[in-house]
């Protein structure tokens, strides 16, 4: 089947959605009355006429943004700063609304629509320690950056942008790296061994959560740009990498800040329970697609008849990576590993999960949500709005995604954040070393402090933040 086979196939399933709409809710979402309201970004919402919304179940005891969102978090200085951020966009103010309203029309339309024309990029191809290689392209056009940068040392921020698992460039995923250089941050998109014409040269691709391609793939990124601070965006079921990024490296993590459009969270959960059919079969044949490349290249570890007969996500990942030749393992260990909560507590840098109470793939908030992490992690935050789908958040062209203009207001109140706090730091340091002159007169001078140092300080996230 062409490439576009799969797109094909998505499009004659969307002709059936309307009607297949009740069967392709998850357990727990109820088809019960529903009146329409308005919602962020100039979609309209439905909100059950006999109960709450599931985003109303989720967010008691916070106080609402524009555009019915909720933003759920532990108290904080840190989430106080983001809430009146968040007030103030612009991005969540509701408008007219679009024919793309529905959550399947919003993510059919991410994933299926062409691309189009992007943005210019540079790839450069990185060679790993077992000699694996991935790629990194570099946003250098078409739009010249802007002079509104992100730091203090007057350096443009890098944006590290993580693609979904399947390895497909959504025009979501482009369409905010064309934004991020517009509004002056240098963007480099990750792409996994074997994804995205990236050549597989060793017989080895990266299972669903293991960060240790991105870990080499960002300490290249910081020995490129030592200087300026580092920012990370994943898309979908590319959030399992970041996050294990996060909560591997804990306070060595190299990030300043993280934000997660539509993550899947409980991914094993995720992968059991199936998708609804159209995008099961999807997401699928997108896969077997990609990899048929490399059938020959896989038949020495993996059993390849049995790979492309997989009838579902979980069959053909437990067949990839469990059911190998050479070292065979059983789902549960797979998941201890590759779970991407697995050391969550660890994680030192600010997390934005931007999700949608109708998003058709990942099922309802009260599902696949781990509301209890961001009630009681002072370092995630969620972003839960009553529409979107799944990595959708479309508004009416020409504007973008209005979680894209969300992520970029939340990267530049961390910076501002950040900022203030070192500012009273200083204001302190400065009073008590004086207060010190004069009480210990004569003492051995303070050793001077590097600017590579001050600005490594200044972007550096600390727990006494979480107050």
């Amino acid at each position: 089947m062409p490439p576009w086979g799969a797109a094909l196939v998505l499009l004659a399933a969307l002709a059936l959605l309307g009607l297949l709409a009740p069967w392709l809710r998850r357990p727990g979402r109820l088809a019960v009355g529903a009146r329409t309201l308005p919602g962020a970004g100039g979609q309209g919402h439905k909100e059950e006429v006999y109960g709450r919304s599931p985003a109303d179940q989720l967010s008691d005891g916070r106080e609402p943004l524009p555009g019915g969102c909720r933003l759920i978090c532990k108290p904080s200085a840190l989430a106080q700063c983001l809430l009146r951020a968040f007030r103030r966009s612009a991005a969540l103010e509701p408008g007219p609304r679009s024919w793309l309203s529905g959550p399947h029309l919003q993510t059919l339309c991410h994933f299926v629509l062409p691309v189009g024309p992007g943005p210019e990029l540079a790839r450069e191809y990185l060679q790993l320690a077992d000699d694996g290689l991935v790629a990194l392209d570099w946003v250098v056009g078409p739009c010249a950056r802007s002079h509104r940068f992100t730091n203090a040392g007057g350096l443009p921020a890098v944006l590290l942008v993580i693609p979904n698992a399947w390895g497909r460039l959504t025009r979501n995923v482009l369409g905010f790296c064309l934004l991020a250089l517009e509004r002056g941050y240098y963007p480099v998109i990750f792409h996994r061994r074997g994804h995205h014409d990236c050549p597989l040269v060793s017989p080895r691709l990266q299972p669903f959560g293991d960060p240790s391609d991105l870990k080499e793939a960002i300490t290249y990124i910081r020995f490129r740009h030592p200087a300026a601070p580092l920012f990370a965006v994943s898309e979908g079921s590319g959030s399992a990498l970041l996050l294990s990024y996060l909560g591997e490296c804990g306070s060595s993590s190299y990030v300043t800040g993280a934000a997660c459009i539509s993550p899947v969270l409980r991914c094993r959960e995720w992968f059991e329970a199936g998708l609804p059919w159209p995008y099961e079969r999807g997401f699928l044949l997108h896969q077997k697609i990609a990899l048929s490349r490399y059938a020959t290249a896989l038949e020495d570890t993996v059993d390849i008849g049995k790979l492309f007969r997989s009838r579902s996500l979980r069959e053909f990942e437990e067949t990839l990576f469990c059911h190998t030749k050479s070292f065979p393992i059983s789902w549960d260990t797979y998941w201890d590993h590759n779970d991407p909560l697995r050391d969550v507590d660890e994680a030192a840098v600010p997390v934005l999960c931007i999700c949608s109470a109708d998003d058709p793939v990942c099922g309802p908030p009260n599902h696949f949500l781990p509301t209890e992490l961001f009630h009681s992690n002072p370092y995630f935050f969620l972003l839960l709005s009553r529409h979107g789908g799944h990595c959708g958040f479309l508004r009416q062209e020409p504007l973008p995604a209005w979680s894209h203009e969300v992520i970029l207001e939340y990267f530049r109140a961390l910076t501002e954040f950040f900022r203030m706090e070192e500012k009273m730091k200083g204001l302190s340091r400065r009073r008590a070393s004086c207060l010190g002159g004069r009480r210990r007169w004569g003492t051995l001078p303070k050793r001077e402090v590097s600017p590579s140092s001050y600005l490594e300080e200044i972007f550096s996230w600390k727990r006494s933040y979480t107050r």
